[in-house]
């Protein structure tokens, strides 16, 4: 039994760590870890390793940036020649960056069996690339893992046999819940200088967010904002180059990017989160922390119904409103979304074991 893990951002390594984990306690057989490199500084990528227990991949394709054509063609390049040489009976792919894309189409070509874990997310929105990602890889997957309800409604929409779908919960919960121990040691925001419960910590890095005028619009607010709550913005390498041509205004804490453990640790203890990620919507609903998002759109409603997440819009002007908002936010939900339990990887793992002895 031959199991290929594809990883490419950090995201995926918080998805896929759990599984990785189960998977070899559980299966014997070979199993081989495949990095992109898509996300590549150090902070962002390499740490994960040492933080999440995840072995040293097997591959390090080195794909770095570039377009999204750019990058998704020399993710394939690159790994095709090591699919064909490890030739394994399944590859698990997580999420719906650039990397997800490439491993779904050279699996697909090679005839090689693949899941998509995080399957059936959808924002309704293809104007952004992670939306055709998630799409596509879904389209040509064995397997589907869906993490919430309304991803299977979604899938069922496309037309996707509904024996392909397994709903098996949210391995990145897997991780948080694993973690919890080591992120109350943390003490990230006493070392920042902010008091637990009394800061807003913000996350930024969508290119249409970033890459043009609104970020100025957004730091502007930003500062509004820190006169009544301290903004604390640990910033994405992109996001960094960009706020360096800013005038940052007083109250706002820019750091560099944070490990996982310690981002975990300030997003625990924050009053409220402004972001436009995916992941951090997710994580904030299971801790119970107000999330702000930044967004036209969500393909993770479950944070809306569950009563964590609010929808700004991509609308800096909006920010100005959190402080009221945030005002008439209640406690946490009573219970995390159905099956986000920290234990998605076992029941993941229990369908590949089935999977492979039926093949």
């Amino acid at each position: 039994m031959r199991l290929a893990y594809l990883v490419g951002a950090r995201p995926n390594l918080v998805k896929m760590a759990p599984v990785v984990g189960e998977a070899r306690r559980r299966l014997d057989g070979s199993h081989v870890l495949i990095h992109t490199g898509q996300h590549y500084d150090s902070v962002m990528s390499d740490v994960f390793f040492e933080e999440l227990g995840v072995p040293e991949p097997d591959h390090v394709l080195g794909v770095g940036s570039g377009t999204h054509a750019v990058q998704t063609a020399r993710a394939m390049e690159r790994l095709e020649p090591v699919l064909i040489d490890e030739r394994p009976d399944l590859l698990i792919v997580p999420g719906d960056v650039n990397s997800t894309l490439a491993g779904a189409l050279v699996a697909a070509k090679l005839g090689i069996p693949f899941a998509h874990l995080e399957a059936g997310l959808r924002s309704f929105d293809r104007s952004m690339p992670e939306e055709v990602n998630r799409i596509v890889a879904d389209e040509f997957a064995d397997l589907l893992f869906v993490t919430c309800e309304d991803a299977i409604g979604n899938l069922a929409a496309e037309g996707i046999d509904n024996g392909r779908i397994h709903f098996v919960g949210n391995t990145m919960i897997d991780t948080l819940v694993a973690l919890r121990p080591r992120i109350a040691e943390s003490k990230a925001a006493e070392r920042l200088g902010v008091a637990a419960g009394d800061y807003v910590l913000v996350t930024l890095h969508r290119p249409a967010l970033v890459d043009g005028p609104l970020l100025g619009e957004a730091v502007a607010e930003l500062g509004k904002l820190a006169q009544t709550l301290p903004v604390v913005l640990p910033a994405h390498p992109r996001t960094a180059k960009r706020l360096a041509t800013l005038d940052l205004p007083a109250g706002i804490v820019v750091t560099e990017p944070l490990g996982y453990l310690d981002f975990l640790s300030l997003e625990a203890s924050a009053g409220a989160v402004l972001t436009d990620s995916g992941g951090v919507q997710e994580e904030t609903t299971f801790l119970g922390v107000p999330c702000f998002t930044l967004r036209d759109n969500t393909e993770r409603p479950v944070t809306i119904t569950a009563g964590t997440n609010t929808l700004l819009g991509l609308a800096p002007r909006r920010i100005s409103d959190v402080a009221a908002l945030l005002s008439e936010k209640v406690a946490g939900p009573a219970a995390p979304p159905p099956l986000w339990d920290g234990r998605a990887a076992e029941r993941v793992v229990d369908v590949l074991a089935a999977t492979l002895r039926q093949a």
